[in-house]
């Protein structure tokens, strides 16, 4: 039975998180390099240059920095763990608990949400992270919590009816791309897949039709040129397609997991377990542990 009880009310606590973001301190003068995974690595792009945990461990490439910024909600993932400890400068982590194994390691400790979320399908979890690393570069980020609550207060996104779901991106919006087409797949169990804007228009239309249902984050500047460029394209082969103005990934993100929800509601879905409700996609993800 669709439940989702545990999202909604991450989703809906956001203004409030955001607005207890940590502000006063700031990343030192330096080389930085960002990572995580999952959820953690698409907050960590926000940041600057980042690179996956995985890579960061097996050297390709590796990091001309001074400081490694790691964000892990829990910290404790694994792979985030094997490249904090294999670097060899400055750490700082980005998190929701301050005792963990990461917190142990790293110099430099940001508590970034009040409490652990509940949801496995994260959400204010990567909207405080993501405000969280924008204030350690001296971002203001006083306004996020209104503006979120001005999104949840707003019109929604309407449910799809196509199975099939394409979100695009470039720049600034390539994480929000990336987070949104994982809120989809873990709490909506839908195909949804995240396509950079140039990336999409240099071969990959080839597998869309009216089947597929686009949503297009428009960016700014020569990234706005080429959304534009892209939703055009797709107009053309018959795809329903939505132009989504951006201004902030904290921001950005949030009609995209009201839409997780709203889509869950409808497809019967719970989200908040990510599926390891089921057995078999419980073994699943058991299988993957080292």
């Amino acid at each position: 039975m669709a439940s989702g009880e545990q999202t909604r009310a991450a989703i809906a606590a956001q203004p409030e998180w955001l607005r207890a973001v940590p502000r006063g301190r700031r990343l030192p003068d330096a080389r930085v390099v960002y990572t995580g995974c999952g959820t953690s690595f698409h907050a960590a792009q926000t940041g600057g240059f980042a690179v996956q945990a995985l890579e960061l461990v097996v050297g390709r490439p590796p990091p001309d920095a001074d400081v490694l910024v790691v964000v892990s909600h829990e910290g404790d993932t694994a792979l985030s763990l094997e490249a904090a400890r294999a670097f060899r400068g400055e750490r700082w982590l980005v998190t929701g608990k301050a005792d963990s194994p990461l917190g142990e390691l790293c110099e430099e400790v940001v508590v970034a949400t009040p409490e652990i979320e509940r949801s496995w399908c994260h959400t204010a979890s990567y909207t405080c992270a993501v405000a969280a690393l924008a204030a350690l570069r001296g971002e203001d980020v006083s306004w996020l919590g209104d503006a979120v609550a001005e999104v949840l207060a707003g019109p929604r996104l309407a449910v799809p009816e196509q199975e099939r779901i394409m979100i695009v991106g470039a720049g600034r919006d390539w994480p929000t791309a990336q987070e949104a087409v994982l809120k989809l797949r873990e709490g909506t169990h839908v195909a949804a897949a995240a396509h950079h804007t140039e990336q999409l228009l240099h071969g990959h239309l080839a597998a869309v039709d009216q089947r597929v249902r686009a949503y297009v984050l428009e960016g700014e500047g020569r990234a706005a040129e080429r959304a534009r460029a892209a939703v055009r394209a797709l107009g053309i082969l018959g795809c329903e397609t939505t132009l989504v103005p951006t201004r902030h990934p904290a921001v950005d993100i949030v009609p995209f997991q009201l839409l997780t929800v709203d889509l869950a509601a409808a497809r019967g879905v719970d989200p908040d377990r990510i599926r390891r409700d089921d057995e078999r996609w419980a073994r699943a993800a058991a299988a993957t542990r080292d």
